[in-house]
């Protein structure tokens, strides 16, 4: 049997010629190259419509409206770590909506969430935050030529054992570091290494590894004397330094 396939606007017509000029249908088939099914199916359209011309198709039905789609967003804007398929069970419950999580998903990408990694923060407490603000107050206005007069100094400490989770969070494009977005962790799970380093705009100090507990008295020893203090007299008599 030939190819099933789709006929041109011009071989439909040449077929319904055919067709009044009494040719079989299996014979116009073969001489077009298609199955017979595709020849009888053109003749009962042109005998109920009068065209050989396939009719517009509209695609699937939307299933959900406006209203469930600004559910939807809603949910994964309120909970930015909601899965798909969460929200999908919570649509169901509120409006007895039934959907795949794949519309899920098409809806927040037309409202241009897509799902992404989130952001690891250290948790902050209301002190923190506090201060970390009261910091960016004090200092929004600096100039270039005062920020070269400071010293940026902090230590980190870098985990060998990182967890690899699968989680991801909602947001648009810009919005990598907005509230919610962001994956609050508890530090230094497992295994882990602990640097301390300095940074100018003009210098930045060695990077020195800390091995064990870093006390006030190592700290001012190994550190402080011997890379804070020089990295200070290099930037000159007014600098300071701001450790993290």
């Amino acid at each position: 049997m030939p190819p099933r396939r789709k006929l041109s606007d011009l071989n439909r017509g040449k077929a319904i010629g055919w067709l009044q000029d009494s040719v079989a249908a299996r014979q116009v088939a073969q001489r077009l190259a298609v199955a017979p099914s595709v020849i009888i199916r053109l003749k009962q359209r042109f005998h109920a419509t009068g065209r050989v011309q396939e009719r517009q198709r509209s695609g699937r039905p939307r299933v959900t409206t406006q209203r469930e789609d600004r559910f939807i967003q809603r949910q994964a804007m309120q909970q930015r770590m909601a899965t798909a398929n969460n929200i999908r069970q919570r649509l169901q419950a509120s409006t007895n909506t039934v959907v795949s999580g794949q519309t899920i998903r098409n809806r927040l990408h037309n409202f241009g969430l897509r799902a992404r990694r989130p952001v690891r923060g250290t948790t902050l407490t209301a002190n923190h935050r506090a201060a970390r603000r009261a910091w960016c107050t004090q200092h929004v206005r600096w100039q270039r030529q005062q920020w070269a007069q400071v010293l940026f100094t902090d230590e980190s400490r870098f985990c060998l054992e990182p967890a690899d989770g699968r989680i991801r969070v909602w947001r648009r494009r810009g919005e990598r570091f907005a509230e919610g977005a962001v994956l609050e962790r508890q530090r230094f799970g497992g295994g882990s290494v602990m640097v301390w380093g300095g940074i100018g705009t003009r210098l930045r100090t060695p990077l020195y590894h800390v091995v064990g507990k870093l006390t006030g008295v190592r700290y001012q020893n190994e550190i402080l004397q011997p890379l804070v203090v020089p990295a200070l007299q290099a930037i000159g008599p007014r600098s300071c330094d701001s450790s993290g």
